[in-house]
């Protein structure tokens, strides 16, 4: 299965809370912090909610 590099780029404050949630579920809690997953539509589901404040490359 095709992994992906998740990196958080901006900062959670002042975003909504199911975009935090989003963000921690996904296991990043710096900005810069990066997390390896599954591609799955489950994460890239994910990822489309909060597409603004990550960056996704392919591993």
């Amino acid at each position: 299965m095709a992994k992906l590099n998740i990196t958080l780029l901006r900062s959670k404050i002042g975003k909504k809370k199911d975009q935090i949630a989003t963000v921690e579920a996904l296991g990043l809690k710096k900005i810069g912090q990066t997390v390896v997953k599954d591609d799955t539509p489950e994460i890239r589901g994910m990822i489309n909610k909060v597409s603004h404040m990550v960056k996704v490359e392919e591993a």
